[in-house]
């Protein structure tokens, strides 16, 4: 038993239990404060990625795995998609961004929402 005036400290699961708490609260915190920068980031990467890659594919003729490669370091979670009959592609940042570029005969690929 425990003397008269003394606590008794938290079992181990309590303890746990606070520290991923505390974890989580941090890591939400963090997402929080840099989520215009994160969002800025994953905007631009997939209009860079989605620009390059349809030149890649339909002015250079290269196929999508081997454009794949022209993407810039940091951008390695941008997943790229060609639709052959538009031709266009299509680059995804996963929950954040999403843009498309479309090739127009004398023009080139433009994102399609510069396209009018």
């Amino acid at each position: 038993m425990a003397k008269a005036g003394t606590r008794s400290s938290p079992s181990k699961p309590r303890r746990g239990l606070w520290i991923l708490l505390a974890i989580i609260t941090a890591v939400t915190a963090l997402c929080f404060h840099y989520r215009a920068q994160a969002l800025g980031f994953a905007q631009a990467a997939t209009a860079y990625s989605a620009r390059v890659a349809c030149s890649c594919r339909f002015v250079a003729g290269r196929g999508m795995k081997d454009c794949a490669k022209d993407k810039p370091q940091g951008t390695e979670l941008v997943t790229l998609v060609d639709d052959v009959e538009a031709r266009s592609v299509t680059a995804r940042f996963p929950l954040i961004a999403s843009d498309t570029a479309i090739y127009r005969e004398g023009y080139g690929c433009v994102l399609k929402e510069w396209d009018d």
